[in-house]
């Protein structure tokens, strides 16, 4: 057989109809509710904010995009299944879920170190980074990150799908994902599998080594600074990515760098929750309760809002 035989699939899903997986259910949810606001409100604010107009705010526009982008392609879908109890999924939907969360995590990884070569430049190279950080180098940046992480899932889900699907249409998983469905298949993937990890250590260690050199680089420069408030402020600067690194490649390289032996499908839908649900609700919330830039342009956003309520209350009284 040269392909798969099967016109749809099954997802198993994360959760059973019990008292405890609905209250589960109803937390996802809700994560799902503050992701898609925060990164939505924190996208405006970028946007309209005109002093958020550098490189880095457009690189965090672009994090919120891909969030959003990562969770809508989950979520709605599994809350449609656990309500309406119809885990189906036809074959192009799964290979299209497929794609776009293989694309979104690929292309987060990649932004991620981008981001520290922002840094790098803002604080070791500040007289060159009007240079270094131009509009046209950003743009070739967040192109070659899409462009490559779209590559790199095209790649995967062409392969995966092209595997002979004869031995079962259940997919243990709550969406579509290159492990779960290579379980499916009835021919040999072993040397396949090799090369998804063999890729998944080069896609994080790539990038993670980038970000490492460039910390590196930044701390030895901020340890010369003679004045305490300049290191204050580069630090501030770098906190707030420094855990959106930490929570993204720990997630990560416990999803994607652990051999298949070691793997249990159980252990693979919680640190998908994690990585897919958790991290998208948490780094708006990282980004804007920490930085002052962002919460100023919200307080301003906000105190508009309200003179214009109060503007368009007093025209209403005056009209009647």
């Amino acid at each position: 057989m040269n392909g798969t035989s099967w016109t749809e699939f099954i997802l198993l899903g994360l959760l059973n109809h019990t008292v405890m997986h609905t209250v589960f259910f109803a937390a996802i949810q809700l994560a799902y509710l503050i992701a898609l606001s925060g990164n939505c409100l924190f996208l405006f604010v970028i946007q309209t904010g005109p002093d958020l107009q550098t490189p880095m705010y457009f690189f965090l526009s672009q994090l919120s995009f891909m969030d959003i982008c990562l969770i809508s392609t989950i979520v709605p879908k599994m809350a449609v299944d656990y309500l309406g109890k119809e885990n189906t999924i036809e074959l192009a939907g799964c290979a299209t879920q497929m794609f776009f969360t293989l694309t979104m995590a690929g292309a987060e990884c990649l932004l991620l170190s981008v981001m520290s070569y922002d840094r790098y430049v803002a604080i070791c190279k500040p007289l060159q980074y009007p240079i270094l950080m131009s509009k046209r180098i950003c743009l070739a940046m967040s192109a070659g990150i899409w462009v490559g992480a779209s590559l790199h899932a095209l790649i995967h889900t062409v392969s995966v799908f092209q595997q002979p699907f004869c031995e079962s249409n259940r997919i243990d998983q709550f969406f579509c994902t290159v492990q779960a469905l290579l379980k499916l298949s009835c021919s040999d993937t072993s040397t396949y599998e090799h090369g998804i990890y063999l890729t998944g250590i080069i896609l994080l260690l790539g990038p993670l080594s980038i970000i490492l050199a460039s910390y590196i680089a930044i701390l030895l420069t901020v340890l010369q600074m003679q004045s305490l408030e300049g290191m204050r402020k580069a630090f501030g600067t770098c906190l707030s990515h420094l855990c959106v690194v930490g929570i993204f490649y720990g997630a990560a390289s416990f999803k994607y760098m652990r051999p298949g032996s070691y793997r249990t499908a159980q252990q693979d839908k919680v640190i998908s929750v994690f990585c897919d649900i958790v991290t998208p609700m948490l780094n708006p919330l990282i980004y804007s309760l920490r930085n002052r830039d962002v919460l100023a342009a919200l307080r301003k956003r906000i105190g508009l809002q309200r003179l214009l309520k109060e503007t368009l209350a007093v025209l209403q009284i005056i009209i009647s």
